[in-house]
Order: structure tokens, then C-alpha cells, then sequence
């Protein structure tokens, strides 16, 4: 005679007998054991169906004796995880983790969240930050490596404690069957799981029925940046959570940990940035679709400036001293002190291009843009000032060259240098032979430069003094007339000679350069250390 048992669980756990031989040793809500190698139970099916093959068993007469039907209440026996599973599944003593892994898939839809048409489910979360290992600042954007932890409570989860058996840990394929929320990066441009050497994810579930997620990402999300004082700026850039569906009657993320929830290793390190601290921020969003429940973790950088002092502020210094050795130079070495200006220009005008080269373009001013934009107009200047120089040496040697041919034309005549106003053509001819001047003007000589009449006509300074050209009245020399002091030296123009120039700019130009550095680096520094119009302070680790 075989002895059927058919134990029908509260909330539809049932099990169904199957006479493959194989002994239940143990169930310990029940009390009581077997010994008889004919009973066993076997996967868990619905109450309906265990009661109809039931009934059909009994009714076909396969078994001598009539059916045994044993019915408990749910308040007796609430769960069937005691029960062996066919098949070996896991044990841990007399517990099979594996009959109440199965007994979650009975009556559980996954579609539905927990608690549907109560209070929304409470989302903590918390961070790790693995690595940061980009933050660029042409594509406005930073890539982290970190652990992403999800908890919450699902009651249908829930199962009765065992010594030992707090906590399940499963694998990620336990995911497909289970609820979860569906989060996502708000600011992601990219992102991926890693699956080296399996998927880096698990779940726990604690026998009250909280959940615990773990997942490994790596995600590329945007960072809108201000390079206003660029290389001296301090970035702050986030990462924004948020559930994609559901409102905030549904889901409400918090921060599991408070202000511990995110965690930066202390081996973060970035070729051009420093990691100055983090914090977390809790926000509502408020969009077409209803509010949403949003978390922010931001973190600020500040950037190194080793980098750039070496390869443009240094660089740049260096070429402005390079051209002040023009002002050294003697002033009739034309190739030379051109070749060194326009060399230095040019070189600053690459400098300036490789520089922005490798920023993204951006219509306001930069701090590099002010350094190097200096440095480029005081080369441009030493430039200008040999420009300056060599115009003045010029008109200073034609000035003489033209004295020097009034004095000799004036020998020719027996005319004294320290003659009376000589103005114009007819002074020269009243004068005659006579060989002398008219007394009561003062000795100078007086001249007509460029005039384009005379010119025309053919005249040169000879035949000027000869007579001539057009004649001018001797009281009235006009505006264009230039009188010249034997005594008053003609190798300077605007009280300065070419020398002087270059002796001024051999002072002007450092003190000029080291007054901007002052003043450059001071202002930078300090404004980039106190503005904090879109950044946070933030407590350092």
C-alpha cells in the first residue's frame, strides 16, 4: 500500500507526491517524520492543479488505500522552504536554498511594484568611485569606474528565518524574475556593464525581503564646463539618478547613507586635475509627466598647473625676453633686429594657435587668452619700436644731408651760415655779392622742404637758392619752413634721438612685462580660489 501525501500550503505552496523513491527526512513545522522510501515531494504547483490530480488519482484506483489529504492554514504553516526539493538543490543543514528560491516565482508579478497602490517604494542608494579616468574639455564631458548600489523593500520576498540563512546572495540571473527599479543617468552620453570574467552584478535578499543591488558601471556623462580661468578654473561635474517611469507616488530615491553615501577611493588620480571633494544632493523634478524623484552626486576638480607652466607660460616669457635683445643691437643691424623681431611674432602666433588648438571654441576671453595675447603685442611692439627707430635715423640723415648742401651752396655764395633768415629763392638773389647780411634779424638759416611746386618745375635745392621757382615773401616764410640753429643739434626729432629710444625701451619693456606678471597672477589666482557662482564648497576628505 503506497501512502500518498498531498500537502496544500497557504498563499497556493503546494507540493505534489511523486513515487520516485526518494525519502523526506525531515519537516520541521510538521513535527513528525517518514521512513517510507515510497513518499516524496516534489516542485511546488498550483492549488487547483494539486487538487485535481488528486482527485483523479483516487478516482483511477491506482493505489489500494484511499487518498491521505493533509490541509493546513496559512497561520500553521506559512512557508514550504523546509521541504527537500527533487533534483538536489542547494542545502544549508536542513534548509533548501533552493525550494525557497523557487517558492519567490509562485504568485509574484514582476511587473507590479511592491506595495502597488500604497506608498511609494524607497530607493537608497549608495556610490563608490572606483577611477575618474578622462575629463575632457573639448567634448564637455568626465568617464568614471564605481560600484552602484541599490536597496529597497519588496515583501513578496520575504521568507521565515533559519540559523545561518540571514541573507541570500544570488547571481544576476536571478534579476529577469524579480522586480526592480528602473533607474537611469540623466546626464549619460555613454555607458556599460562589465562582464569580465562573469557579469560584475549580484543580489542579495534578506529574509524581511529588502533587496540589495550591486553593479559595476562605467558611464561617460556630460560636464558642462566654465573655462573662463582656464588653466586656473576648478570644474564641478555631477551625476544626475532618477527613476525613467515612474513618478513620485511610485518611487523615491534618497541617499541610503546620508552624507557617507558616496565614497571616492583615495588611488583617484588625473593627469590634469585634482579631485577636491564630493557631495550629494536630494531634488525634485518637476517635468510634463509629472515629478520626479531626483539624486545628484557632484564632485570638483581643480586643475594642475604644471603642465601648461612649462609648456606656454614659460615658452611664452622666454620669447618676450628674446625680443628685447633687438634693443641691444646697433641700430644700422637691419637683418638682424628684423629677423629677431619678426621671428619672435611668429612664433607667438604659433603658440597661440596650438594652445587653442586643443580647447574647444568658446566666444568669451580665457585667462590663457589674456597671457598669451599680452606677450603676443609686446613682441609686436619690439617690432615697432625698430621701426620707430629706423624712421627717425632716416629723417634725422636726410635733415643733415640737407644742411650739409645749404651750408656748401652758402660757401659757394660767400654767404655766412649765421646769415639772416634766408627763406625763399629771392632772399638769396637781393642778397647779391655783397657778402653780408642785413643787420637786426637773428643768425639762422631757414629753408623750404618738399615743395611739390617747385619740385614740379624741375627746381633742385640749387637752383633754389639761385633764384628759382616761385618766390616767397622774405617776413612771411610760411608754415612749411624750417629754420635751423647753428647752434642747436639736428640729430635728434622731437627732442629724441634713434639711441634714445632704444635706451627708454631697454627699461620700459621688462618693467612693463614683470608689472603685468604681478598683476596677472595675483588677480587670477585669487578670483579663481573665491568664485564660487557655480561651484560648492566642499569639505575636503
Amino acid at each position: 500500500m503506497y501512502l500518498k501525501l498531498y500537502v496544500y500550503l497557504a498563499r497556493y505552496r503546494h507540493y505534489r507526491w511523486v513515487p520516485s523513491g526518494i525519502r523526506v527526512t525531515k519537516i520541521d513545522d510538521l513535527n513528525f517524520s517518514w521512513q517510507d522510501k515510497h513518499v516524496s515531494v516534489a516542485r511546488p504547483c498550483g492549488y487547483l492543479q494539486c487538487l485535481h490530480e488528486t482527485n483523479t488519482r483516487a478516482m483511477s484506483g491506482r493505489s489500494k488505500g484511499g487518498p491521505i489529504l493533509i490541509a493546513f492554514a496559512a497561520a500553521f504553516l506559512p512557508q514550504a522552504e523546509n521541504v527537500a526539493g527533487v533534483g538536489g538543490g542547494g542545502m544549508f543543514g536542513d534548509v533548501n536554498i533552493s525550494a525557497i528560491l523557487d517558492s519567490f516565482s509562485i504568485s509574484y508579478d514582476k511587473r507590479v511594484r511592491p506595495n502597488y497602490g500604497g506608498p511609494p517604494v524607497e530607493v537608497g542608494v549608495t556610490m563608490y568611485v572606483l577611477s575618474i579616468s578622462s575629463l575632457s574639455e573639448v567634448k564637455m564631458d568626465f568617464t568614471l569606474d564605481f560600484y552602484f548600489r541599490q536597496f529597497w523593500t519588496d515583501p513578496r520576498l520575504a521568507y521565515k528565518k533559519r540559523p545561518g540563512v540571514e541573507t541570500l546572495s544570488v547571481g544576476s540571473e536571478f534579476i529577469k524574475n524579480i522586480w526592480v527599479p528602473d533607474t537611469f543617468f540623466v546626464n549619460e552620453k555613454q555607458s556599460y556593464f562589465h562582464i569580465a570574467t562573469t557579469s560584475n552584478e549580484f543580489i542579495r535578499i534578506h529574509y524581511s525581503g529588502s533587496i540589495t543591488r550591486s553593479i559595476r558601471l562605467t558611464i561617460t556623462a556630460s560636464c558642462p564646463m566654465n573655462l573662463q580661468y582656464f588653466p586656473m578654473d576648478r570644474q564641478l561635474c555631477h551625476i544626475e539618478i532618477e527613476s525613467f517611469g515612474y513618478t513620485m507616488r511610485d518611487i523615491r530615491y534618497k541617499w541610503n547613507e546620508g552624507p557617507n553615501s558616496v565614497g571616492v577611493s583615495s588611488e583617484v588620480s588625473l593627469p590634469q586635475f585634482k579631485v577636491l571633494g564630493h557631495r550629494q544632493r536630494a531634488m525634485e523634478i518637476s517635468l510634463t509627466t509629472g515629478n520626479y524623484s531626483r539624486l545628484a552626486c557632484e564632485i570638483q576638480f581643480v586643475r594642475s598647473m604644471g603642465y601648461y607652466l612649462i609648456q606656454i607660460y614659460i615658452p611664452s616669457g622666454l620669447i618676450v625676453i628674446i625680443s628685447w635683445v633687438s634693443f641691444w643691437l646697433n641700430r644700422n643691424a637691419t637683418p638682424a633686429r628684423v629677423a629677431l623681431g619678426v621671428t619672435t611674432v611668429l612664433t607667438m602666433t604659433t603658440l597661440m594657435s596650438s594652445t587653442n588648438a586643443a580647447l574647444p571654441k568658446i566666444s568669451y576671453v580665457k585667462s590663457i587668452d589674456v597671457y598669451l595675447g599680452t606677450c603676443f603685442v609686446m613682441v609686436f611692439a619690439s617690432l615697432l619700436e625698430y621701426a620707430t627707430v629706423g624712421y627717425m635715423a632716416k629723417r634725422i640723415q636726410m635733415r643733415k644731408q640737407r644742411f650739409v648742401a645749404i651750408q656748401k651752396i652758402a660757401s659757394e655764395k660767400k654767404l655766412p651760415v649765421d646769415c639772416p633768415s634766408i627763406g625763399d629763392p629771392h632772399t638769396l638773389s637781393k642778397l647779391g655779392t655783397l657778402g653780408r647780411c642785413p643787420p637786426g634779424r637773428p643768425s639762422e638759416v631757414r629753408f623750404k622742404v618738399h615743395d611739390p611746386k617747385v619740385h614740379s618745375k624741375g627746381g633742385t635745392l640749387e637752383n633754389t637758392i639761385n633764384g628759382g621757382g616761385r618766390g616767397v615773401e622774405e617776413d612771411n616764410p610760411g608754415p612749411h619752413s624750417h629754420i635751423l640753429h647753428p647752434g642747436k643739434d639736428i640729430s635728434k626729432l622731437l627732442g629724441m634721438t634713434p639711441s634714445d629710444i632704444d635706451k627708454y625701451s631697454r627699461i620700459v619693456f621688462p618693467v612693463c612685462f614683470v608689472c603685468f606678471n604681478l598683476m596677472y597672477w595675483i588677480i587670477y589666482l585669487h578670483v579663481s580660489d573665491v568664485v564660487a557662482d557655480d561651484l560648492v564648497l566642499l569639505e575636503e576628505d
